[in-house]
C-alpha cells in the first residue's frame, strides 16, 4: 500500500477526532517529514480545524494540504535564452546523478529550452560514471566532454564550457563526484568548480541542482545540509519518486533549509522526469483525487 493510500484510509475510517490527529502525525513521520515537523503540522491542523469548525474529512484534508503548501517550495529552473547556462548536478553516490544529467539534457532539448546541450563528465573519481555518461550521450546524440579517470574535474568543466562556446551550445550539464568523505574535501572541490565557472563562463546562468533519492529518508536532510554549506543550492531533483516513495523530504528541506524542488524523476526512462509542481505533488502525497 502506498503512502497516499494510507493517508486516504486514515480519513475514511470515520470522524475527525483526537485519534485521527495522532495517527496522522505518526504517518507524516513515516512520510519523511521528520518528527518535529510532523507533530507541528498535526497540531496546527487540529487548531485550524477547531477554529474554523471543520469536521468532515474532505475539509480537514484540504486544510492539511494548505498547511503543507505553506511550507513547500518549487523552483522553475530553465536555461537562459540567448546566454550560456551551466548546471552542476550534485549529490552522493547512488542517488541517480548521472542518469539525471541525461534526463535533463533530453528534457531541455525536447522542450526547446536550449540551442544545444553538452554533457560534462565531472565525476572523474569513478570510471563507471564517465562510461555511463558517454553511453547516455551516444543514445541521445549529445556530445560528452570527458577526460580519463582521476583527472581534475575543474579541467573537464573548463573544456566543456570552451566546447559550448565554440559550438554555440546554450547549456552545459555537469555530472560531479558524489563522494563525501569529509566536508572539507567537498567544499574544496566545489569551490574550485565555482571558480572555474566564474573564470571561464563569466555572465553565464550558473545553477546548482542537488539530487536527492526520494526513498533515502532522513539521510536526505544530512546530505542537503552538507552540500548547502559547500555551495548555494538553487533547486532539488527528487529521484526514484514512484508509487512507493513518500517524498515528504521535499517539504522538510523547504521548511528547514529553504531549498525548493525543481524536478521529479519517476522512472528509468529519459522521459521520466518533469518539473516539480507543488500543488500536484501535495495531491499525490496526501491522496487527493484519483
Amino acid at each position: 500500500m502506498s503512502f497516499a493510500d494510507r493517508i486516504r484510509n486514515l480519513f475514511r475510517l470515520g470522524s475527525v477526532d483526537e485519534t485521527l490527529y495522532e495517527e496522522l502525525a505518526d504517518l507524516l513521520v513515516e512520510g519523511d517529514l521528520g518528527a518535529s515537523l510532523a507533530f507541528s503540522v498535526s497540531d496546527e491542523l487540529k487548531a485550524r480545524c477547531r477554529s474554523k469548525g471543520l469536521s468532515d474529512p474532505v475539509s480537514v484534508k484540504l486544510e492539511l494540504k494548505a498547511i503543507l503548501g505553506g511550507y513547500g517550495k518549487e523552483a522553475r529552473i530553465l536555461p537562459r535564452d540567448g546566454a550560456l547556462s551551466v548546471f552542476l548536478v550534485l549529490g552522493v553516490n547512488g542517488v541517480g546523478k548521472t542518469t539525471t544529467c541525461a534526463k535533463l539534457a533530453d528534457y531541455f532539448r525536447r522542450q526547446g529550452h536550449a540551442s544545444g546541450v553538452i554533457l560534462a563528465a565531472g565525476d572523474t573519481f569513478r570510471a563507471a560514471a564517465i562510461d555511463q555518461l558517454k553511453i547516455h550521450g551516444q543514445r541521445l546524440g549529445i556530445r560528452v566532454v570527458a577526460q580519463k579517470p582521476g583527472s581534475d574535474p575543474g579541467a573537464v568543466l573548463w573544456d566543456a564550457i570552451d566546447a559550448a562556446k565554440a559550438e554555440g551550445a546554450g547549456l552545459v550539464l555537469a555530472d560531479t563526484a558524489g563522494r563525501m568523505h569529509t566536508r572539507a574535501d567537498l567544499v574544496k572541490e566545489l569551490g574550485k568548480i565555482d571558480k572555474v565557472v566564474a573564470a571561464r563562463a563569466e555572465g553565464a546562468d550558473y545553477r546548482r541542482l542537488l539530487v536527492i533519492d526520494s526513498t533515502t529518508g532522513q539521510n536526505g536532510l544530512k546530505q542537503a545540509e552538507t552540500f548547502s554549506q559547500a555551495v548555494k543550492i538553487d533547486g532539488l531533483v527528487l529521484t526514484k519518486h514512484d508509487s512507493s516513495a513518500k517524498g515528504g523530504m521535499a517539504i522538510r528541506l523547504a521548511k528547514e533549509l529553504g531549498l525548493p524542488t525543481a524536478f521529479v524523476g519517476t522512472g528509468e526512462g529519459y522521459g521520466d522526469i518533469s518539473p516539480f509542481v507543488l500543488d500536484t505533488f501535495l495531491d499525490e502525497f496526501i491522496g487527493i483525487g484519483n
